[in-house]
């Protein structure tokens, strides 16, 4: 029987200046991931940061891109091309600054919600059928939210103590509805997923 295969991509952009910044919650996600499993990530040939591990009854392939985040897609078609992952067994994490801080919403295909990094991998995989888990980072000027502050220096300014510890809250349900569509079971993942406000 074939070995099951799904690909998690986490978006952000790449060195310290970033690592803490609201627009790389996907690597944040991912190395939270990597700790918990006990293992790292290694730089590959598609300019990424890669890590494959037996995980959720799959053979999981990780990808941090590192080509910054409006030319993610290079890296993500190269590396499902190689290890001949499926489009719709391609998940993309990200932010979603139109979401309030912590909600998580899991959507197949559409369009780019105006990111630069899913308008980057859709014209690199030629496709808009891989699944998306976004997650809110909330707007600035949005109740009290940052509110002079534009949106350009809001994604890539760092989360609060506060607002991170959200983050870190999320993880675990994000990794047990993530465990389920690896599965195959689209609407138990979306019914984990999306409930979490």
């Amino acid at each position: 029987m074939a070995e099951k295969k799904f690909a998690v991509i986490g978006l952000g952009n790449p060195g310290k200046r970033y690592e803490a910044t609201r627009h790389n919650v996907g690597f944040m996600f991912l190395d939270e991931l990597a700790r918990k499993h006990g293992q790292d990530f290694i730089t590959s040939k598609w300019e990424a940061q890669v890590l494959r591990l037996p995980l959720w009854g799959c053979r999981v392939l990780m990808v941090k891109p590192e080509t910054f985040m409006n030319r993610s897609g290079r890296a993500v078609a190269a590396a499902t091309r190689y290890y001949d992952i499926p489009v719709e067994r391609i998940l993309v994490i990200h932010d979603d600054i139109d979401m309030h801080l912590g909600r998580i919403k899991l959507v197949q295909a559409g369009g780019t919600g105006g990111h630069n990094g899913i308008r980057s991998i859709m014209q690199s995989l030629g496709s808009a059928e891989f699944f998306r888990l976004k997650i809110g980072i909330g707007r600035p000027g949005a109740g009290e939210v940052h509110p002079d502050m534009p949106v350009d220096a809001f994604v890539l300014s760092d989360f609060s103590p506060a607002e991170r510890a959200v983050m870190q809250n999320r993880f675990s349900p994000i990794e047990e509805g993530l465990a389920m569509l690896a599965e195959g079971d689209v609407a138990g993942a979306k019914n984990v997923l999306n409930g979490i406000k």
